[in-house]
């Protein structure tokens, strides 16, 4: 099955190059082995480019699908080649219904993923309790884990377009605005336009 990552490296016009990794996902030391040296990894990230140059907004929309990966990547390469990770997370229960709203959250070390996904994971977990108790229904509880995803630990939650085709739990359910870290918005802003590129 894999663990599957998406890989973003960045531009000097400061759009994307996408890559893929079949295994990238399975634990965050992976960056490591993200270098000027080895910026494949030695093979781990597939050297076909899957989209480009694209901004980080079509990442999180046409490509980051978080249902399937569990981690991205975002690259800069330069003097000291940076490699930034984060946990992706499914903000949806397994029924099938809307699979398009996720999250991703900083991690810069094995055991701060290791913090990210069991926080997450017993979180998630004791809401599906809840709305199945019927103590609380989904819109709320999404509404909720969306809240303490981003408040706890400062997550960007996002929306992946495939999940237009899919039918909404409730009508009524809008979702929190998608959002990207002020910092980065600030940081890779267009000088010439002054919109992001």
């Amino acid at each position: 099955m894999g663990h599957r990552a998406l890989v973003a490296y960045r531009r000097p016009d400061q759009r994307y190059d996408l890559r893929y990794s079949h295994w990238g996902g399975e634990d965050v030391s992976f960056a490591d082995r993200i270098s000027a040296e080895t910026p494949l990894a030695d093979g781990a990230i597939d050297a076909n480019l899957l989209a480009g140059p694209i901004t980080r907004e079509r990442i999180l929309g046409e490509h980051l699908d978080p249902c399937i990966h569990e981690v991205l990547y975002l690259v800069e390469p330069g003097a000291d080649y940076r490699v930034s990770a984060y946990r992706v997370c499914w903000l949806e229960w397994g029924d099938g219904r809307d699979g398009g709203r996720g999250a991703i959250i900083a991690v810069d070390s094995t055991a701060a993923d290791r913090t990210v996904r069991t926080w997450f994971r017993a979180t998630k977990t004791a809401l599906a309790d809840i709305i199945e108790m019927g103590a609380l229904s989904r819109r709320a509880a999404q509404a909720y884990l969306e809240a303490r995803v981003c408040e706890d630990e400062d997550g960007t939650v996002y929306t992946y377009d495939d999940a237009d085709g899919l039918e909404p739990n409730e009508s009524t359910y809008t979702p929190t605005p998608d959002r990207w870290l002020e910092a980065d918005e600030n940081r890779n802003a267009d000088p010439e336009d002054g919109s992001d590129a």
